[in-house]
C-alpha cells in the first residue's frame, strides 16, 4: 500500500513509499531521452504543425510524440517560453501538483511529497497513466505565463471561501467533464448558453437535462404557450457550432437529455433524424456532405450535441408488458399524452437507426447507485455519458494503461494498486486548486469532490492474455481489474479522509444540513466517524476530513459501497488468476471497513471514459473499455512515413496459446498480407475468437457481436462510480428491432447508459475540398446553350475525336492492383475518351472496367464536364483500396477514387494547357527509408520475417480504412483525416483530436 493509516497518530498527512523510484535518483534520469522533430500534416500533405528538437523518451512512439507536442506543450512556437518536450511537460504538471499538496497539508513530511512527485513522474513518463487534457493544457502554466488574466470561480484556502476573480493559470480549469442545470426561466436559459460557451472555449464538454423546461403544449402565465426545449436547443446548438471552430483545442462537446415522460419527448426523439433526412436531401441535390461543417450538415439543426432519452424502470417494464405510458406536464405533473411504451421505444430505436441518436440513459439504475441521494437526484451526464452526478458539478479524469501492468503476461496487482493511490491523490489535490466556470460548480466540486479515474487498453490486455473479448473468462478478468481499481480508489479516498486536513463546507445546503447534525454523537454502528487525528484538528467548521457531502449522505453512501462489494461475489474465480480475484475482494473489504470509520474524501472515484487524446499519450492500442479495431495498424516512423505492422498483442497471444515461433511467424505473415487471421496456417478454430475485433476485416467475416460489447460493459459497470462511455456498433444491415433489443438488453444487464450506432446511417462521406460544390454551381456547369425541353433530359451533341489523336497513358498501383489509364485527347489537349486496363484481373473485372470507361467516354463527348464526373466519382470508397505509388494522391479509397483524382490533377489544374510539354507522367516514389527495428519507437509491432514492406506517407486512419470499414466517419477538423469511433464520439488517429471531452 502507498499510505499508512493509524488512528493513534497525532500528526496528519499521507505517507508514500517508493515502488518505482529510488531516493536521491531523479525519475527523469532513469529515462533514455532523444530529440525528435514533431510534425503533423493535413490530408493533402501540408505541414500544419512542426516543432524541432522535442525532448522525448526513446521508447515513446512517433504518434505520441507528435500529439503530445502539438496538443500539450505550452508556449508560442519559436519563442523561449515554448516548452521543449515531455520532460518539461511532466515536470510542470507533477511539480505543481506536489507543491499544491504540500501547501494544503496532504503529506506528512516533505519526504513524502518528494516520494509522491517521483512516483507520479515515473508513472507519467513510463506511460502507465495520464490525466485528462485540461490538466496538460493548464496546470503549472502560471510558471510560463504568470500574468495571465483569466477569471473563474475558485476556492480560497486562506479564507476558506468561494471567490470569483482574476487567477490566470494559478487556478486553472482542470476538469474535462461538466454537468449544468437549467431552470424554467429565460434568465436561466441564457445563463446556460453563456456557461456552455465558456466551457467550449477551454476545451471541456458539458451535459444538461432540459426536462425542467415547459413543453411546447403548456401555457405561459402571461398567455400563449411555451417555446419548449427544442426551440432553445436550436440556440444552444448554434452557439456550440460557432464556438467549436474558434476553439484552440477541440470541437464543442455537448450532451442534451430529456426525460421520457416530458410532453415534447416525441419531437426530441425525432429531431435529429428529421434533420438528417434534410441533409440526405441536400446531398442528393449535390451539396457537400463530407463532414459536419459541410454545406449540407451546417445547414441543419442539432448537429453539435449527443442526444439521450432518460428512461425509468417503470417505462421499461411497461415496454415488457406492452402497456401504456403517459407523459406529464412539467408544471403540475398532470398526465398529457398517452403512448404504448413499446411504440415509444420503437421510435427511439428507429431514430437511432436513421442517425445514431438518441442514446439511452437508465435513470432508475443511475440513482440506485448514487452515493449522495440525500442531496439531490442525478439528472444528467457529460457528453460521453461516463460522468453522472449532481447538477452543476465537474469531474477531472485520469486513465491507467492496463497493458503496462502485465509486461510478462502476469498482472502486477501491487503496482496497479500503488498507481491507483498515486493518481487518486493527485486528482484529489487538483479539486481545490482548480478554477470553475460557475459558482455552484465550484461549491459542489469542493463539497462532493467527484473524481474520474479509469483505464484504457482493456482490449489489448485481454488479447495479450489469450482471452476472447466476448467470453466469460474475458469478462471476469475485466471485472476483477475494474473492481481492484475502484475498490482501491475508495480505500485511498478513505485514507485521505482519515489523515488529511478537514474541509469547510461550501454550499448552503451542506452547511445547513451539517448544522442540524450532531457530529459529536456516535453513528449507528458504534463508531464516531472521527479519528483522534481529526478530533485534534476540529477547529474548522466541523471535525473530520471526509468530503462535506459525506456527512449528510453516510447511509446511502455506504449502501452503494456494500453493493459494489457484493458484486465481487458474482465474479467466477475459476476464470481468473487467484491473486487477481483475492485482490478484488480485499480492496472492497478494506474500502468498506475503512469508510465506515472515517468516511470518504470523494463522492465518486471512477468512470470509464473513451480516453481519446490521452490514449495516444500512453501509446494505447485500445481505448477505454473497447476491443481492438483491427489486427493490423499503421505506425509512424521517426523521420517521416509509416509502415504497416501487426499488433504486438497478436504474437503475444499466440505464444500464450501455445504456438511456437515458426507457427507464430507464419500466422503473423498471413495477417500482415490479408488483414485477417481467418484462414491463416496453423490457427485453431477455437482460438479465432481471441482475435476478434470491433470491425469486420475487409477480407474477413468475423467481428464482435453487439451483445459481446454489452456484456463486457455489464461486467465492468458494478465496479464503476459513474458509467461507461462506449458506442455499440451494429452493422449497416441491422434492423430497428435489433436496436430495440440492444436497448432492452442494456437495461436488463444493469448498464447506466448506452449509445448504439448503425454503420452507414449518415450520408456524410469524406471528400476533399476539390470535391465540394453547391447545387447552384452544379446547375451552372451543366447548363447548355442548346434549348432544353424541361419535360425531359437536355439534348446533347456528340463531339467525336479525330481519327488520329494524341493520348497520355498512366500506370497506377492501388493496394497491389496494377493498371493503366489511357486518355485520348482533343486537338486542344482536353480529354475526349478513357480506356482502363487492369493488369492481372479476370475477364469479368476487365469487362466491367471497359464498359465503365466507354460510358465515361460517351459522357465526355456529349459535353458532361470532367469536373462534374470527378466530383461524383472521386473519393468513392470500396475494395480494392490502399496506398499508391503516386505521391500526389497517396492513399486511394478505391480504383475509381484513384482514376478520377488523377484525372482531376492532370486535366483540371491547368497542366493540360502545357500539353505536350507537361503531359508526361511525373516520377513516382516514396519518401523515407525503412529504419532498422532498433530505430523504431513506441509500442512495438510484430514484423514477420517474410514481411517486405516499404514505408509510405499519409495518414494512419486513411490507411486503416483499407483494413477495416470505417463506415461514414467524419473527417478531422484539424488535419482532414478520417476519424474513428471512440466511445460516443470520434477521434483522429493522425493528430489526436477528438469530438468529445476526454
Amino acid at each position: 500500500m502507498n499510505t499508512t493509516a493509524s488512528a493513534a497518530r497525532t500528526t496528519v498527512g499521507l505517507t508514500f513509499r517508493r515502488l518505482f523510484t529510488k531516493p536521491g535518483v531523479s525519475p527523469y534520469d532513469e529515462v533514455e531521452w532523444e530529440k525528435r522533430t514533431a510534425q503533423l500534416t493535413d490530408s493533402k500533405g501540408n505541414v500544419i504543425f512542426e516543432q524541432k528538437d522535442v525532448d522525448v523518451p526513446k521508447d515513446w512512439s512517433m504518434t505520441a510524440t507528435n500529439i503530445v507536442a502539438s496538443k500539450y506543450l505550452h508556449g508560442t512556437l519559436g519563442t523561449p517560453d515554448r516548452e521543449t518536450g515531455v520532460r518539461a511537460l511532466v515536470t510542470r504538471v507533477a511539480e505543481t501538483i506536489r507543491d499544491w499538496g504540500l501547501a494544503q497539508g496532504y503529506f506528512r513530511a516533505p519526504e513524502d511529497g518528494a516520494a509522491f512527485h517521483d512516483e507520479l513522474a515515473h508513472i507519467l513518463l513510463r506511460q502507465y497513466a495520464a490525466f485528462n487534457s485540461p490538466v496538460w493544457f493548464n496546470v503549472g502554466c502560471d510558471r510560463i505565463e504568470p500574468n495571465s488574466d483569466g477569471q473563474n470561480w475558485h476556492w480560497n484556502a486562506k479564507t476558506q471561501t468561494v471567490e470569483f476573480g482574476v487567477t490566470g493559470y494559478s487556478k486553472p480549469q482542470c476538469s474535462a467533464c461538466f454537468i449544468n442545470s437549467v431552470k424554467d426561466s429565460l434568465d436561466s436559459i441564457l445563463t446556460l448558453a453563456k456557461t456552455e460557451g465558456m466551457l467550449f472555449k477551454w476545451g471541456s464538454g458539458t451535459g444538461t437535462n432540459l426536462s425542467p423546461l415547459r413543453s411546447s403544449t403548456e401555457g405561459l402565465s402571461g398567455g400563449g404557450t411555451a417555446s419548449g426545449p427544442l426551440s432553445f436547443m436550436k440556440g444552444f446548438d448554434a452557439f456550440a457550432g460557432v464556438i467549436k471552430s474558434g476553439g484552440k483545442t477541440r470541437r464543442a462537446a455537448k450532451m442534451v437529455i430529456l426525460n421520457v415522460d416530458h410532453p415534447d419527448i416525441v419531437d426530441f426523439i425525432e429531431c435529429k433524424s428529421k434533420e438528417e433526412a434534410k441533409a440526405h436531401a441536400l446531398v442528393a441535390q449535390g451539396y457537400d456532405g463530407s463532414h459536419p461543417d459541410s454545406d449540407a450538415y451546417s445547414s441543419i439543426f442539432f448537429q453539435n450535441a449527443n442526444n439521450s432519452v432518460r428512461v425509468t424502470d417503470d417505462f421499461m417494464y411497461a415496454v415488457l408488458r406492452d402497456s401504456e405510458f403517459s407523459t406529464r406536464a412539467v408544471r403540475d405533473g398532470q398526465p398529457m399524452q398517452t403512448f404504448k411504451a413499446k411504440d415509444l421505444l420503437y421510435k427511439i430505436a428507429d431514430a437511432t437507426w436513421r442517425c445514431g441518436d438518441p442514446g439511452m440513459q437508465y435513470d432508475t439504475t443511475v440513482n440506485r447507485w448514487h452515493t449522495s441521494k440525500n442531496t439531490a437526484r442525478i439528472n444528467a451526464s457529460n457528453p460521453c455519458s461516463e460522468y453522472m452526478f449532481l447538477d452543476d458539478s465537474a469531474c477531472n479524469l485520469a486513465s491507467l494503461n492496463l497493458l503496462k501492468f502485465a509486461p510478462n503476461g502476469t498482472f502486477d496487482v501491487e503496482a496497479y494498486r500503488h498507481a491507483v493511490d498515486i493518481l487518486i491523490t493527485a486528482q484529489e489535490i487538483i479539486v481545490d486548486n482548480a478554477g470553475y466556470p460557475t459558482e455552484m460548480i465550484m461549491r459542489n466540486s469542493h463539497d462532493y469532490r467527484p473524481l474520474g479515474l479509469g483505464y484504457a487498453n482493456l482490449g489489448a490486455l485481454l488479447m495479450a492474455c489469450g482471452l476472447p473479448y466476448d467470453s466469460d473468462a474475458g469478462r471476469d478478468y475485466a471485472a476483477c481489474v475494474t473492481a481492484i481499481m475502484c475498490g482501491e480508489a475508495y480505500l485511498q479516498s478513505s485514507r485521505i479522509a482519515e489523515l488529511c486536513e478537514p474541509l469547510t463546507p461550501a454550499t448552503e445546503a451542506t452547511r445547513k444540513s451539517l448544522a442540524e447534525t450532531n457530529l459529536g454523537t456516535k453513528f449507528s454502528d458504534g463508531g464516531t466517524g472521527v479519528s483522534p487525528v481529526q478530533a485534534e484538528r476540529s477547529s474548522a467548521a466541523f471535525p473530520g476530513a471526509a468530503c462535506p457531502g459525506w456527512y449528510i449522505n453516510r447511509e446511502p453512501f455506504l449502501d452503494v459501497i456494500r453493493m459494489h462489494r457484493a458484486s465481487v461475489n458474482n465474479i467466477n474465480k475459476n476464470n481468473v488468476p487467484t491473486a487477481l480475484y483475492e485482490a478484488s475482494k480485499s480492496c472492497w473489504d478494506e474500502a468498506l471497513s475503512h469508510g465506515e470509520k472515517f468516511g470518504y474524501r470523494n463522492s465518486q472515484v471512477t468512470v470509464l471514459a473513451p480516453t481519446g487524446t490521452i490514449g495516444f499519450f500512453m501509446d494505447c492500442d485500445t481505448t477505454g473499455v473497447e476491443p481492438d479495431l483491427a489486427l493490423v495498424k499503421y505506425k509512424k516512423l521517426v523521420g517521416g512515413g509509416m509502415i504497416k505492422i501487426v499488433n504486438n498483442t497478436v504474437p503475444t497471444a499466440l505464444f500464450k496459446l501455445g504456438y511456437d515461433h515458426d507457427q507464430t511467424d507464419a500466422i503473423v505473415s498471413y495477417i500482415d498480407a490479408t488483414g485477417t487471421i481467418e484462414g491463416a496456417p496453423h490457427i485453431k478454430d477455437e482460438h479465432l475468437a481471441v482475435f476478434d475485433c470491433s470491425f469486420k476485416p475487409a477480407k474477413g467475416t468475423r467481428s464482435i457481436h453487439y451483445m459481446g460489447h454489452l456484456r463486457m460493459m455489464a461486467a465492468a459497470q458494478p465496479f464503476i462510480s459513474g458509467a461507461i462511455s462506449k458506442t455499440v456498433n451494429l452493422p449497416e444491415s441491422a434492423t430497428v428491432e435489433e436496436i430495440m433489443e440492444a436497448y432492452l438488453q442494456a437495461w436488463k444487464l444493469g448498464l447506466k447508459a448506452v449509445a448504439v450506432y448503425r454503420d452507414g446511417c449518415k450520408k456524410s462521406q469524406p471528400l476533399s475540398a476539390a470535391g465540394t460544390k453547391t447545387a447552384s454551381s452544379e446547375k451552372s456547369s451543366v447548363t447548355s446553350v442548346v434549348e432544353q425541353d424541361l419535360n425531359g433530359p437536355p439534348r446533347a451533341v456528340r463531339h467525336r475525336l479525330p481519327e488520329e489523336r494524341m493520348s497520355v497513358t498512366h500506370k497506377f498501383n492501388v493496394g497491389g492492383h496494377e493498371g493503366y489509364i489511357t486518355v485520348g485527347l482533343y486537338p486542344d489537349g482536353s480529354p475526349g475518351e478513357l480506356f482502363i486496363k487492369m493488369a492481372k484481373e479476370g475477364s469479368t473485372v476487365s469487362g466491367l472496367m471497359d464498359s465503365f470507361a466507354l460510358a465515361i467516354s460517351i459522357a465526355i463527348q456529349h459535353g458532361v464536364p470532367l469536373k462534374l464526373l470527378c466530383e461524383k466519382f472521386a473519393h468513392t470508397r470500396f475494395e480494392p483500396s490502399g496506398w499508391t505509388n503516386n505521391t500526389e494522391i497517396g492513399f486511394a479509397k478505391s480504383i475509381m477514387d484513384y482514376i478520377f483524382r488523377w484525372l482531376q490533377l492532370r486535366f483540371l489544374t491547368g497542366q493540360q494547357q502545357l500539353l505536350f510539354e507537361n503531359l508526361r507522367p511525373k516520377q513516382s516514389g516514396v519518401s523515407g527509408q525503412l529504419p532498422e527495428i532498433g530505430d523504431m519507437n513506441g509500442s512495438s509491432g510484430f514484423r514477420p520475417t517474410t514481411n517486405d514492406q516499404r514505408p509510405t506517407t499519409g495518414h494512419v486512419a486513411d490507411a486503416l480504412s483499407s483494413i477495416i470499414d470505417l463506415g461514414d466517419a467524419p473527417t478531422c477538423h484539424v488535419c482532414g483525416s478520417i476519424m474513428v469511433r471512440n466511445g460516443s464520439c470520434y477521434k483522429c488517429m493522425s493528430c489526436g483530436s477528438t469530438s468529445g471531452c476526454s
